[in-house]
């Protein structure tokens, strides 16, 4: 697979092999609707898988991407193919993206207690499992969004998410293949 945008474009990266990888299609929808320019913000990708997603988000200058992956052969994966980017460190030394290996859940609940909060957030579990609705419950109940946040949801076109969560409103769907991107807003 390929970097489709961004400083990065073109570079290929490894996907782990009996993965569902999100689809240039709707990686592009993710960024077309953000901007190219992710500069100073902070992403969240849960369900990581081979960080397609936090891949393309760093190539786009976000300041810091998070990428949760339980996985530890994906989570694996995930580092090998950060470490293919030539990225730079900031001014504390560190790099533009963490990799957490644990459930997702737990994760956003641990990021929560950290005060963290993201500018953008990408959720793309697994099919047929309801993930993506216990995702967008999780978000709902934890304050780790920014006023602004995005959240995107790739999922099976037979699970149905509610148009609201709390203060996560949908505000726009769409339709590839067997697959949906819903999108999320914070209501204020």
């Amino acid at each position: 697979m390929k970097i489709i945008g961004g400083k990065f474009k073109g570079r290929n990266f490894y996907m782990p092999a009996g993965m569902r990888p999100t689809r240039n299609i709707v990686r592009e929808a993710v960024f077309d609707i953000l901007g190219r320019d992710l500069s100073g913000l902070a992403v969240l990708d849960l369900f990581a898988g081979s960080g397609a997603v936090g891949l393309e988000a760093v190539s786009h200058g976000a300041q810091k991407v998070v990428l949760v992956e339980k996985d530890p052969k994906y989570a694996e994966v995930i580092e090998e193919n950060f470490r293919l980017l030539p990225l730079e460190r900031d001014a504390q030394g560190g790099l533009p993206y963490e990799i957490m290996q644990t459930d997702v859940f737990a994760a956003v609940k641990f990021l929560a207690g950290r005060g963290k909060k993201f500018d953008t957030i990408f959720i793309d579990p697994p099919y047929s499992r309801g993930l993506a609705k216990k995702a967008l419950k999780t978000l709902g109940a934890y304050d780790i969004l920014q006023p602004n946040c995005v959240v995107f949801i790739q999922h099976d076109t037979r699970e149905i998410l509610p148009e609201q969560e709390g203060r996560i409103v949908l505000f726009r769907q769409r339709k590839y293949g067997n697959t949906y991107l819903s999108m999320y807003k914070v209501s204020v």
